[in-house]
């Protein structure tokens, strides 16, 4: 896209390469997240996205980013579900990933979670990682339920995002909903890789006592 091109920074590109090794070089153009933000906002409002995201899948890094706050802007549950769904195979990095977060989710939970299910199921990386992601963003609160750690625990996959994004998960879960967490961790219920950087990321939480962080460090698995 020529309008991504005059935005390009090569020192920018660089430091996202590092950042996102599993992304080819050449695809990453570097454009920072605030220009994005903004271009996709300006193609919504212009009616460009409409063309943006039927084609796929796309050639830039940057490309998939202004897809992901596009649809993440979109209003219409049904309408978002049914593009997230499309877009989620051509999903291939974890900033991708974890930036496509439709609003319109937060008020349609109930319909969203037969979703969540489905992706966490899927064959695919980053799609079992946008499961569990959207999993802990709309469902560590009010709408919480002890099945829904279950599901997370009984993933076992070996990619390193998924198992990143796990810990991430039960992390954020100990500091919402620390008394039924815990025994995940005391029962050694998650793979050790998954236990230790559970335990980390809790530990690196400001939203966990020093209390339970002392506690949580007594079971980190040698």
């Amino acid at each position: 896209m020529k309008s991504l091109e005059t935005l390009s920074d090569e020192k920018y590109a660089a430091f996202q390469r590092k950042l996102i090794p599993t992304v080819a070089a050449e695809q990453i153009i570097g454009v920072r997240t605030p220009q994005l933000r903004a271009l996709a906002k300006a193609m919504v409002k212009s009616g460009e996205s409409e063309a943006l995201i039927r084609t796929l899948p796309h050639r830039y890094f940057e490309e998939n980013q202004l897809h992901a706050f596009i649809l993440s802007a979109e209003k219409d549950f049904d309408a978002c579900i049914r593009e997230v769904d499309r877009f989620l195979p051509y999903v291939d990095n974890w900033a991708t990933c974890d930036q496509l977060s439709p609003l319109c989710f937060a008020k349609h939970t109930s319909k969203l979670l037969p979703w969540v299910k489905r992706w966490m199921a899927s064959e695919h990386e980053y799609t079992v990682r946008f499961g569990i992601g959207m999993l802990m963003r709309h469902f560590l609160d009010e709408g919480f339920e002890s099945e829904f750690l279950d599901m997370v625990a009984a993933i076992r996959r070996d990619e390193y995002y998924i198992r990143m994004m796990q810990a991430w998960y039960f992390a954020t879960a100990l500091a919402k909903q620390y008394s039924a967490t815990v025994p995940y961790i005391e029962q050694c219920r998650l793979p050790q890789w998954t236990h230790n950087k559970t335990i980390q990321k809790a530990v690196e939480s400001y939203r966990i006592s020093d209390e339970q962080k002392a506690y949580l460090k007594t079971l980190h698995k040698r």
